[in-house]
């Protein structure tokens, strides 16, 4: 099966090979900060480094897990959980639940490539 590209609107973040599993890596793709995850199963998963809770950007840094088969993501700073395929915060330590951006990840070979819209980077700097 080939999976087609839109150059227009995916961009190459990394080859597999870059990624260790069950460890997050982090990516800077114009202003947003992503954070990736290779599971046991093969699959990737892309979402927001950016940590609501703490204001940090650490979920990279985070604890892979799952919740029953749902893979998750739990924060470094306060263990907040929240599911890598949808964004969804499963556990929020007591306060309001906040969603993680999420990007479809699309590998072509050895290359995975995420779909944009991506926040670019200020005429202003």
């Amino acid at each position: 099966m080939t999976l087609l590209i839109d150059q227009a609107t995916a961009v190459r973040v990394c080859a597999i090979q870059d990624l260790e599993v069950e460890r997050g890596r982090a990516a800077l793709l114009g202003l947003d900060q992503i954070a990736l995850f290779l599971l046991r199963d093969g699959n990737v998963h892309a979402v927001s480094n950016f940590d609501p809770y703490s204001g940090a950007h650490v979920i990279s840094r985070g604890i892979v897990g799952t919740r029953g088969d749902v893979p998750t993501i739990a924060s470094p700073m306060h263990k907040q959980v929240f599911d890598l395929r949808t964004g969804e915060c499963l556990e929020s330590q007591g306060k309001t639940p906040v969603h993680l951006a999420v990007w479809p990840v699309r590998r072509v070979g050895d290359d995975l490539y995420l779909q944009a819209p991506f926040t670019a980077p200020s005429e202003e700097g």
